[in-house]
């Protein structure tokens, strides 16, 4: 856990040990504080001559107004430097959390689809945004109330010995009570505050889910069912955390009655020395005095361990997933100014999200550069898949894919993306301005440019009715456009980024056929001169393809032309044929 821990503190070290220091300072004052007291009872109020030299001279009542004067700075000293230790300490550990919420969010946009599909949204989500203090918990709540206490407990040790031996042995008696306390107790602690925090990830993921769906849940009016699983969640989690806070609090009162006993047995004994002359009663005030901040510091230290063993779970977590290696390894090459040509193999590929459950097997499959490829078949043999293997979304378990004769893991991720422009299913846009939508590939592009994807994407007259154009805001998952809109700013979007591959993922399955007889328009002169892909379960956006490829249960079951496959009498032509009979006797019927 240090090991892991030291890299976001080291670039703070300065820092750290500038507030280090101010920890040796605050235990200074601490040591202090009972000092001008034990002068104004001994030496005041009972006439004992003071042992300090420099003092000597002063008559009682000029010793009373030092005693007080030097109280109130060892107070406002002591309250300055905890001031800026406080702040030193909150600094320093907000940054913290800073760089790690930058490196998780960071590696979780670098690990694959594969991952993500496995995980839930809400506890990845938590991970980021809440786990992520336990650092500042476990460095700046941990490290430096231990320093505190630590340095305490030296110094009280050394004034407490030479006051009186025996008292300061019986009083540090208690300790390895104490310690075994803490022992007993912590694994307990940290169950607790693992089964804490992963209910409370699952009512992020109750939550997440069922906002991201409200549309369905409003449809089929199941409001009630999702509040029950809600309440469900959050009943569980304040389970986990109550259990959590009482062993705790359970664990604290253990402590206090441990310390309360010593105090009592310290006090008896002390009180029994003083009627014996061997101490005063000044000293026995510093010896109370430091008898209570002894077992305060041994307090902190018993607390912070349990605040350090809760801590230590969300740290866990957040190192979970850092630790989670790339499964989409980084090549080393780049593509140049001119970029990639086009050509594009598939050789001998399978590929399962679920072990052994194949969703493409063997598949054999050579595009030459500017050929339009469309990809059909029934819901669920893999249409998607294959194309995602190209932008390396997923990598396949075995086989290669190759863009220019050269195997796509070999590139830098980023660079190969770079070729690929996407339009994917659902269609996503994000809420911020359309404009923002539609350049959201090219951030750099001119509002001409941005202007011309969208008339290319037949949307331009659509947001030139809008009361802000292309300054218009689009509510969160495009709640204020029509799914049509949606996935023609998602075309812009592609259009704009202008790379010399396009996938197009049922590109006009959301729009009506006058639209999709206008953006295939569009998208004819877009594909022009670039290596496209289509996958279409509506079979009349396929009738310009250069090559049609059929798919059944993963594997390719023909290919060619669409007139060839038409001939061939084979799936494909089985597949129009009864698309376009079902299609003819809607529209009869609608007619009728």
């Amino acid at each position: 856990m240090i090991r892991k821990i030291m890299p976001y503190l080291w670039p703070y070290r300065w820092p750290f040990v500038f507030a280090l220091a101010q920890v040796f300072l605050m235990s200074g004052c601490e040591l202090l504080k009972p000092w001008p007291l034990k002068i104004i009872i001994d030496n005041v109020l009972s006439g004992k001559p003071i042992d300090w030299e420099f003092l000597k001279s002063y008559p009682p009542e000029i010793l009373l107004i030092q005693a007080c004067f030097a109280m109130v700075v060892v107070y406002l000293v002591l309250g300055g430097i905890t001031l800026l230790n406080n702040y030193t300490t909150i600094r320093i550990g907000q940054r913290m959390v800073n760089d790690l919420r930058r490196d998780l969010y960071s590696h979780l946009q670098r690990l694959s689809l594969a991952f993500h599909g496995r995980r839930q949204v809400g506890d990845l989500m938590y991970r980021v945004t809440a786990d992520t203090y336990a650092i500042q918990s476990l460095t700046m709540n941990g490290v430096f109330p231990i320093a505190t206490a630590g340095s305490l407990l030296i110094g009280m040790f050394i004034v407490m010995l030479q006051l009186d031996w025996q008292l300061t042995l019986m009083a540090l008696a208690v300790c390895p009570v104490l310690f075994l306390s803490i022992s007993a107790m912590s694994r307990r602690i940290t169950a607790a505050a693992m089964r804490a925090r992963e209910q409370e990830s699952e009512v992020y993921s109750v939550v997440q889910r069922a906002i991201s769906a409200i549309r369905i849940i409003q449809a089929f009016t199941k409001e009630e069912e999702e509040h029950r699983k809600f309440m469900t969640a959050s009943d569980e989690s304040l389970g986990a955390s109550l259990r959590l806070y009482t062993l705790q609090t359970f664990y604290a009162g253990v402590i206090n009655v441990v310390m309360a006993l010593g105090t009592a047995f310290v006090v008896w004994v002390g009180a029994k020395h003083v009627l014996a002359g061997t101490l005063s009663v000044g000293e026995i005030v510093i010896f109370t005095t430091y008898l209570a901040s002894l077992y305060g510091p041994i307090n902190t230290i018993s607390q912070t361990w349990g605040l350090i063993q809760g801590a230590r779970v969300g740290v866990d977590r957040v190192f979970e997933i850092l630790d989670i290696e790339k499964d989409l390894q980084e090549g080393t090459r780049t593509f140049g100014k001119a970029g990639a040509k086009g050509n594009i193999t598939w050789e001998g590929v399978s590929f399962q999200y679920i072990s052994e459950q194949p969703v493409l097997q063997n598949i054999h499959l050579e595009v030459r550069a500017g050929q339009k490829v469309a990809f059909v078949g029934p819901t669920g043999v893999g249409k998607s898949t294959l194309v995602s293997l190209l932008p390396r979304f997923y990598d396949p378990n075995t086989g290669r894919v190759l863009l220019d004769g050269v195997d796509i893991r070999e590139f830098q991720l980023k660079s190969l993306r770079n070729q690929i422009s996407m339009v994917l299913q659902p269609p996503l846009v994000f809420p911020v301005s359309i404009k923002e939508n539609i350049a959201y590939g090219r951030t750099n592009a001119t509002m001409e440019e941005v202007m011309a994807a969208a008339r290319l994407a037949r949307i331009h007259d659509s947001i030139m009715r809008l009361p802000k154009k292309y300054d218009t805001l689009v509510g969160e998952q495009g709640a204020t456009l029509s799914e049509g809109e949606r996935q023609r700013i998602t075309i812009a979007r592609a259009i704009l980024r202008n790379a010399p591959i396009l996938i197009l993922d049922e590109p006009t399955s959301s729009v009506d056929a006058e639209t999709e007889s206008l953006i295939m328009d569009g998208l004819n002169q877009l594909t022009a001169g670039r290596t496209t892909f289509i996958i279409a379960h509506r079979l009349s956006t396929v009738r310009q393809a250069d090559m049609i490829v059929v798919l059944r249960s993963g594997a390719i079951v023909e290919k060619g032309t669409f007139n060839e496959l038409i001939h061939r009498n084979g799936p494909f032509a089985s597949l129009y044929r009864s698309q376009f009979s079902i299609e003819d006797e809607k529209e009869f019927s609608q007619k009728k």
